[in-house]
C-alpha cells in the first residue's frame, strides 16, 4: 500500500470530514460504507482492502 504525502492526507481528512457533515448523522454510516466500497474498487486488491479494514478497526474496541 502506498502512502499519501502528509499535506494530501490533511486535505483528504478535511474533505472526508466535510462529506460526513454533508451526509448528515442519519446517513453517515451509509456514506462511509459506500465510500469504503468505492475506494476498495479503486484499489482493486482484496488483501489491501481487508488490511485497511483491520487497520481502521484498531483501537475501536471497548
Amino acid at each position: 500500500m502506498s502512502t499519501m504525502p502528509s499535506e494530501d492526507f490533511e486535505a483528504a481528512y478535511e474533505a472526508l470530514a466535510m462529506a460526513i457533515d454533508s451526509a448528515g448523522p442519519q446517513r453517515e454510516a451509509l456514506f462511509l460504507t459506500r465510500l469504503a466500497l468505492v475506494l476498495g474498487h479503486a484499489v482493486g486488491d482484496i488483501a489491501a482492502f481487508r488490511n485497511a479494514i483491520s487497520i481502521a478497526l484498531e483501537g475501536l474496541a471497548d
